[in-house]
């Protein structure tokens, strides 16, 4: 199964992609984490999209799309996988098709999860991140044990920028704004499965997998 994960910043796509693969084997592929990964190893395309990453510039769809394909041809995506952040536009989509149909391989759905970005901003405001290993918090649903202080490492306890309030709200504004012509592009394709994470995400991930049921992606 070859999915699409749709879902702005704060949607929980996160959650929902883990259990996917517990579920299902699927991979979750990010291209942020393939952009890291090739050019941490030095790889030709890597040493390429880090020259335009160092100037500021978007790095071209070909070479992304030449380390998406790259990926997808590892041994783990075998079972399938889940893009996430990948694609962004209608060029990259119809770049990633004719990548697909070359492997005689083709999308079988594209998750949209569902959520009003109130509940966004109110979930993601209330996150608090360990400054030194990563660790994960909320202030309202599981804070640490010491304000300000990791559980796990006793590193500081932060409130990133990028989880204040007027920069999530600006950053929903801009996602809504260059993803709703690919949610439209899918539509008219029939592959937009619709999964409603305004409450929780075992409602999201149940009607996911009755979609799937009923397009006779899982027996």
């Amino acid at each position: 199964m070859l999915l699409i994960l749709l879902g702005a910043p704060g949607s929980g796509k996160g959650t929902i992609a883990s259990e996917l693969h517990k579920t299902y084997g699927l991979v979750h592929i990010s291209t942020g984490d393939i952009f890291r990964a090739n050019m941490k190893e030095g790889t030709a395309l890597g040493l390429q999209a880090k020259t335009y990453i160092d100037k500021g510039d978007l790095v071209p769809d070909s070479i992304t799309i030449g380390m998406l394909e790259d990926r997808i041809s590892q041994p783990d995506c075998a079972k399938g996988f889940m893009l996430d952040g990948f694609p962004r536009t209608i060029p990259q989509a119809e770049a990633l098709e004719g990548m697909l149909q070359t492997r005689s391989q083709k999308i079988d759905a594209v998750v949209r999860i569902d959520i009003s970005d109130e509940e966004i901003r109110s979930r993601v405001s209330g996150r608090r991140v360990c400054s030194s290993c990563g660790e994960s918090y909320n202030v309202d649903f599981r804070p640490p044990k010491t304000e300000g202080v990791c559980d796990v490492c006793g590193g500081p306890v932060i409130h990133r920028d990028d989880d204040k309030p007027e920069t999530v709200m600006a950053r929903l504004k801009t996602y809504h704004e260059k993803t709703q012509p690919l949610i439209d592009f899918y539509e008219k394709k029939g592959l937009i499965l619709p999964a409603d994470n305004e409450e929780s995400s075992k409602i999201a991930l149940s009607q996911i997998h009755a979609a799937f049921a009923d397009k006779g992606l899982i027996s």
